[in-house]
């Protein structure tokens, strides 16, 4: 399983960058802003700050500030993989690299990587769960498909929502009705957004079960949109503003 950063490869994938001039122009605002890269080797072990010397398409070269170990930057050359993550103008870049390689910048030695192919481009909005009404919640139904061998109609299990994000969703199953083995995957599931429903599938991420006051029992569960279309995430994101609105209305004593 491939992962970047603390992501799995195939839930960043909708918010890749491929075009060149695109990813040029972030490793030149890189570079411009002097901003400091988190460079990390061996899965995350060993991590160290950098940022980004010069930049060359026509070369098509990144040079970046070296370690101060000569261990460590020893160990980043021998590295088959390395990551690279910044945040630019409040959002969050990750590439990465397979080969690196020593070179000379302004007569200091310095590290080079061939400019990436990819990357991944992140705002903080798209991965930050905003809680969702208590007195009136969105509800969530999920169809549970029967056993392959009885066959029938599917059972229907109406869920309230608890957060929401660009990534997906946190519910509460009161019932404990759902599946919650990590991966699960349920189909064409509704969610009922104030004024515009719509249709998504959902994966299984994580759940916990909760002691509520009373002594019940419920299951706190997160899912993660799968395949998103972009029309639909486009309403995700303009409830989710909507949310951070009237929270920030009410804070400031203007609702």
């Amino acid at each position: 399983m491939a992962y970047i950063g603390n992501f799995r490869e195939e839930d960043v994938m909708q918010y890749q960058v491929t075009s060149r001039r695109e990813i040029v122009s972030l490793l030149r605002a890189m570079q411009e802003k002097g901003q400091l890269v988190t460079m990390s080797v061996r899965g995350g072990s060993e991590t160290v700050v950098t940022s980004v010397l010069y930049v060359d398409e026509r070369l098509d070269i990144v040079v970046i500030d070296r370690a101060p170990s000569a261990t460590t930057n020893q160990r980043i050359l021998d590295s088959d993989d390395v990551l690279f993550e910044t945040v630019l103008d409040s959002i969050r870049v990750l590439f990465r690299t397979e080969q690196i390689h020593e070179c000379l910048f302004e007569d200091r030695p310095a590290l080079q990587i061939a400019i990436p192919a990819t990357m991944i481009r992140l705002q903080r909005r798209e991965h930050y769960r905003v809680a969702t009404p208590v007195a009136n919640p969105v509800r969530c139904t999920i169809l549970i498909p029967p056993p392959e061998e009885e066959g029938g109609a599917p059972t229907t299990v109406v869920v309230a929502l608890k957060n929401i994000s660009g990534g997906g969703i946190g519910v509460i199953d009161e019932k404990k009705l759902l599946d919650t083995t990590i991966g699960t995957v349920y189909k064409n599931c509704k969610l009922d957004l104030p004024g515009q429903p719509i249709t998504v599938n959902l994966q299984v991420r994580n759940s916990q079960d909760l002691s509520l006051p009373s002594g019940k029992s419920v299951r706190r569960m997160g899912f993660m949109f799968v395949n998103i279309a972009q029309p639909t995430l486009a309403v995700v994101q303009r409830y989710i503003t909507k949310l951070e609105r009237e929270r920030n209305a009410r804070a400031t004593g203007m609702n």
